[in-house]
Parts: structure tokens; sequence; C-alpha cells
């Protein structure tokens, strides 16, 4: 199966099922029927059409004109719901919007809620108890991983400054930026009297 065909059909079939398990993405999706989104994919230099109605229908190639037309990388899409984000990325080149920018912001506030609840979908194949039981697993591992990393980082702080003394710790950094303000002051103090003896000269 081809790349695109393939990508568009994953594409929508996820979109979907998330919509239809929500009832308020639901009414968002009502909000867009009949109207048609071009998002143009800066990551895959892909162009994506969005066609809304009862569903959404992704398609790799369309011949009309969108109602809105949208050149981004997917990380900024969460920032297009603030209309003064918008205008921003668009001065930062970061953005390329054609069209009506409220169709924009709508479609980035239903491709942001469209969060899976995995738990949900996994206790269908699985049953409530096994689901809750992964989940929680997988969260207790994340949570473990990042207290890993913390540990990691904190013990390698304390390698590079109270072993290796490659870099300075807390206190003597304090005490170097009071040194420079004493010295910073000291100057200022030199200043004045200088330009006070070449006023006297």
């Amino acid at each position: 199966m081809p790349f695109e065909p393939l990508l568009t059909a994953t594409i929508e079939t996820v979109l979907n099922r998330l919509v239809q398990d929500d009832p308020a993405l639901v009414r968002q999706l009502a909000r867009l029927k009949g109207n048609v989104i071009q998002i143009h994919l800066k990551e895959l230099d892909k162009t994506l059409t969005f066609v809304f109605s009862q569903q959404i229908d992704v398609l790799a190639q369309y011949e009309g004109t969108p109602d809105c037309y949208l050149s981004l990388t997917l990380s900024i899409l969460p920032q297009l719901q603030e209309q003064a984000n918008i205008t921003q990325l668009i001065k930062q080149d970061k953005l390329v919007l054609e069209g009506d920018m409220q169709l924009a912001q709508k479609f980035s506030q239903l491709m942001t809620d469209c969060k899976p609840d995995w738990e949900e979908w996994l206790s269908r194949l699985t049953g409530d108890v096994v689901a809750h039981t992964v989940a929680q697993g997988v969260k207790d591992f994340g949570h473990f991983l990042q207290s890993h990393h913390q540990r990691h980082q904190s013990h390698l702080a304390q390698v590079l400054t109270e072993e290796w003394r490659i870099a300075p710790g807390p206190l003597e950094l304090a005490d170097f930026c009071d040194q420079v303000d004493e010295v910073q002051s000291q100057l200022s103090r030199l200043e004045v009297r200088i330009q006070s003896l070449t006023e006297k000269l």
C-alpha cells in the first residue's frame, strides 16, 4: 500500500474513532461541518485536506479550493487557539494562513482535544481490570524513569561542582557575584573621583 493512502486512512480512522467516543468532540465537529481545511505539514512536506461532514475525511489529493489553508509544523498547532498567537506566528514566519482565521482556531481546538483514552481502548480488548493494571503499570514506570532522571541530574551536578570542580557550586557563584558587585561599585566611585579631578584641572 502506498504511503499517502496509508497515512490518510490511519489519520482518518483514528480521528473519527476519537470523535465518536466523546460527545464534546462530536459538538466541535458539528461546528466545522461543510468546511474544508488544508494543512501543509512542513515536517513531512505533505499536504493533507480535511473535509468535515458527519465525519472527518482526510485526503492526500484535493482539486477544489479549501476554506482555510495552513502551512505549519505540528508543534505549533495548539497555539492556533488564540488569535494573538496566530498573528505572532505569521510575523515569525512559522505559519502561513490563507482563509478563515476562526476556522483555523476551531480546527486547532478539535485536534488538540483529540487525545486518546488508551485505558478505555485497552479495556475493550482485555477488560477493565487488566486495562487498569496495565495503565497503572505504565504510569508507575513513567514516574520511576522521571525520578531516576532527576536523581541522575542531581548526582551529575554534585560530581561537576564538588568532585571534579569543573563548575562552581551555588555558594561560590553567589560569592563571585558579590565580588563583581563590589568591583563595579569601586569602579563607579573611581569614575566619580576622576570626573571631579578632571573638572578641577
